[in-house]
């Protein structure tokens, strides 16, 4: 998903900020969905509430004012980015320059590293976690840990296994992107998670990795990106629509070129696991220190 939650120049609208049940947040602006949730002290929870809710007032318009350098891949001279959301984006991709990648596909991870960074230094909160639209951050104090649901598509909301993240783990962030996702991908992944140490670092390597998982054939349908968005980052680059039935061997053979990306990313570092599906088979790529198999639940390699 390279054009993560598009964003468009339009903001007349105004960010919306209601209580969910069982002491969750949620936030809205335009294309920008979050869902807040923490344990600890009721005062650290309602003082980290208002300090993220302040923060997102006002988010969609910085990001907007920067939208024409948010779409273009980063040169040999990069834009300096005013806002730090948007030079979040920036820094996610500058690893990858090898690849056709813009800052916006970085654009849920960063919102939602830039929600946590606003409660570092509260007492007394436990555990919090931000959600936009599937891309987490998260930040765990001394001797807790969390939970990541995992799914093995995106056509549905069915939760396929879960994963158990420990304070001690360098992972802070989670994305995961797919044909089926809410933004448009080059690839036939049905889901490709990452993990990684920011959210927005693990929402760029899930879009190319994702996009890596794929194969020249006739039985996978694309079309202009523009086409389908008229505000997508990609131009008239041709993006995945539909993927009919494909052998085994060629499912298989898709994979293995995700894998193949996944692989040189733990290898340097830039994240640290990645979960990869694709018509029921599963690949998991990991940092041998991280070991993150262990902690699968309900979800098998294939």
């Amino acid at each position: 998903m390279l054009a993560e939650c598009s964003i468009s120049n339009d903001v007349s609208g105004s960010a919306q900020v209601l209580p969910l049940k069982n002491g969750r947040l949620y936030l809205n602006e335009g294309p920008i969905d979050l869902v807040i949730d923490a344990e600890g002290d009721t005062g650290a929870i309602t003082s980290a509430y208002e300090r993220i809710a302040r923060r997102f007032d006002g988010l969609l318009r910085e990001l907007v004012s920067e939208l024409t350098y948010l779409r273009q891949p980063i040169g040999e001279t990069p834009h300096r980015f005013q806002g730090s959301v948007a030079s979040r984006m920036a820094k996610a991709i500058a690893t990858h320059h090898d690849e056709f990648v813009t800052p916006m596909a970085a654009v849920a991870g960063a919102v939602a590293d830039e929600m946590i960074t606003q409660i570092s230094n509260i007492t007394g909160i436990r555990k919090i976690y931000v959600n936009d639209g599937g891309d987490i951050a998260f930040h765990l104090s001394p001797h807790e840990s969390i939970s990541i649901g995992l799914v093995t598509t995106l056509r549905t909301a069915t939760l396929d296994g879960s994963i158990r993240i420990p304070e001690t783990s360098r992972i802070r962030g989670v994305a995961t992107s797919g044909m089926d996702g809410r933004s448009l991908s080059f690839g036939i992944a049905d889901a490709v998670t990452v993990l990684a140490r920011s959210a927005a670092e693990a929402d760029v390597a899930a879009t190319l990795i994702a996009n890596a998982v794929d194969i020249d054939d006739p039985a996978v349908i694309r079309a202009p990106a523009n086409e389908l968005d008229p505000d997508s980052d990609l131009g008239d680059r041709c993006v995945t629509i539909a993927r009919r039935h494909l052998s085994k061997e060629k499912i298989d053979l898709a994979l293995k070129s995700g894998v193949s990306r996944a692989q040189k990313m733990v290898s340097s570092g830039s994240i640290e696991a990645a979960l990869l599906a694709c018509e029921g088979q599963i690949r998991i790529v990991e940092n041998s220190e991280i070991n993150i198999s262990k902690t699968l639940t309900a979800y098998e390699s294939r």
